[in-house]
């Protein structure tokens, strides 16, 4: 009898994108052997439609209302104490393959135990120099993107191939399925953002509906044109598939999926996020526009984005399968011969 694998794929759980992507990835991995889901943190508000094996609070990043990362908010809010604990006690030894998507537990838990651990996720790609980085390199952000969750494969989603081992992005299937339309409307996401600060800027470009989606919002509210909708994956999806543009974080996902669609894309970064003003100069690279906050100026950049500003449209085809199949387990039976996928 041939064995199963034993399979853990461990998913950073404080961004919308690394989840959205693990409810691709995770079907395709089930082929192959029993399968174990971490999730690390709480703050994606995109869900997994699946069990979810173990569960941690992780290494937590925190924002704050101005659009930033709050350092000291981030080490009052972490327990180091019980996260060093959670790494010497995970069992990654006892799995086949580990999987890994900028998760830091498992991934320090596989250095320590020198157990293989291939690092699947955006984050991945920035294992090469040759990835987009901003003329200004910030070495603790340096730091964070090559060390945070260290591993022996990288296997790295960007908007291009900047190096060999850095593949397209993977696309939702609920976008890839949609029946996209422009009904004029424009997308916000800005989570780093306010109500309040989101609202002020907007209002001053009447011409324009605004569907703002807000994790400080509980229940739908109007103020003119600037409509804010409490984060809902649904709801989103179906505003983002039917806008003519979206305003966004410098995320990696989201801006894809827009390219994916031919939507007009402005982003702005999230204040000391490093990785976040990386994506923002791969997506200068190829024409879209950013501010790095909301104020007076970005607000005559957003004006002439709305006015003037033709969207792209790059054709991101579905190889996630092929990925998968070819550089983890196909990899992985070459050297353990007796191993093949299975079916469900």
């Amino acid at each position: 009898m041939k064995k199963r694998l034993k399979i853990l794929y461990a998913i950073q759980g404080t961004g919308n994108g690394h989840v959205a992507r693990a409810r691709e990835i995770i079907p395709i991995l089930q082929e192959y052997g029993d399968l174990d889901i971490v999730l690390s943190g709480d703050q994606s508000n995109v869900e997994l439609s699946c069990d979810i094996t173990y569960r941690s609070k992780g290494l937590t990043f925190i924002y704050d209302r101005s659009g930033g990362i709050s350092y000291i908010k981030t080490l009052f809010k972490n327990n180091l104490i019980q996260i060093f604990r959670e790494i010497r006690r995970f069992p990654v030894e006892q799995y086949d393959v580990v999987i890994n998507d900028f998760e830091f537990i498992t991934a320090w838990a596989c250095k320590l135990k020198n157990k293989p651990c291939i690092g699947m996720g955006h984050q991945a790609s920035f294992q090469s120099p040759k990835t987009p980085r901003p003329k200004r390199k910030e070495w603790l952000g340096e730091m964070i993107l090559r060390h945070y969750a260290p591993c022996t494969q990288p296997i790295g989603f960007h908007f291009d191939h900047f190096d060999t081992f850095i593949q397209r992005p993977v696309i939702r299937g609920e976008i890839r399925r949609a029946n996209v339309s422009n009904q004029g409307h424009y997308t916000v996401y800005l989570p780093a953002f306010g109500d309040e600060k989101i609202e002020h800027y907007l209002a001053q470009i009447p011409e324009k509906q605004w569907q703002v989606f807000s994790k400080f919002t509980q229940k739908p509210y109007t103020k003119g044109n600037v409509h804010f909708r409490p984060i809902s994956n649904n709801d989103f999806i179906q505003s983002f598939t039917s806008c003519e543009g979206i305003l966004t974080s410098a995320g990696f996902e989201t801006p894809a999926e827009a390219l994916y669609m031919g939507k007009k894309v402005f982003v702005i970064p999230i204040k000391r996020q490093y990785e976040q003003f990386c994506n923002a100069e791969a997506m200068r690279t190829i024409g879209l526009p950013m501010a790095k906050t909301l104020n007076n100026q970005s607000l005559l950049q957003l004006k002439d984005w709305v006015q003037y500003h033709e969207p792209l449209s790059i054709h991101y085809p579905d190889v996630t399968r092929d990925i998968i199949a070819g550089q983890i387990f196909g990899e992985w039976t070459e050297r353990k011969a007796t191993v093949s996928p299975v079916t469900r």
